[in-house]
């Protein structure tokens, strides 16, 4: 399975509250760029998982408005800031068993720093915990019947693959 970890565009340092905090114009135009990006590798997402803060919520709405195909986006209420990378492995594995039905060969997540870097680390057997820029995207190839995964590229809006 391929597996994309990103991380929200550039949101502005005000808001009521974290949870609240809006993507500026700047972090708009980094996930369109990231979209492009996608679109070129012709990515077909099965599934969107999304943290519930603003500023992710948005990120993955713009990638859904501009993107060629659909794909179901479903927000999970664990997959914040402060989100545990262990909970959020254990439900990918529970997601990527099939228990509906589906198959899943392209799943996306859409969260935060510093959960992106440390799901990065839980998925590969913590060899690697990236530091990502706004709107970076971590790609795994995860074996789901091993339960582990390898990091082959993270690329953020400038281009700058690692």
């Amino acid at each position: 399975m391929q597996l994309f970890i990103m991380r929200h565009g550039h949101a502005s340092p005000y808001g009521l509250s974290d949870d609240e905090r809006e993507l500026t114009e700047q972090g708009k135009l980094e996930v369109l760029s990231m979209a492009k990006y996608l679109q070129g590798k012709n990515v077909c997402f099965d599934q969107v998982l999304v943290s519930p803060f603003k500023r992710a919520q948005q990120t993955a709405k713009i990638l859904a408005n501009t993107s060629e195909r659909s794909f179901p986006i479903k927000t999970v209420d664990f997959i914040t800031p402060s989100g545990s990378p262990s909970n959020v492995h254990d439900y990918i594995d529970g997601l990527t068993l099939g228990t509906q039905g589906e198959k899943i060969n392209q799943l996306l997540i859409v969260s935060h720093m510093p959960l992106v870097s440390y799901l990065v680390a839980e998925l590969t057997g913590g060899l690697q915990s990236p530091i990502f820029q706004t709107a970076g995207i971590a790609e795994i190839i995860y074996d789901v019947k091993l339960m582990t995964g390898q990091l082959t590229s993270l690329i953020s809006p400038g281009g700058h693959v690692s």
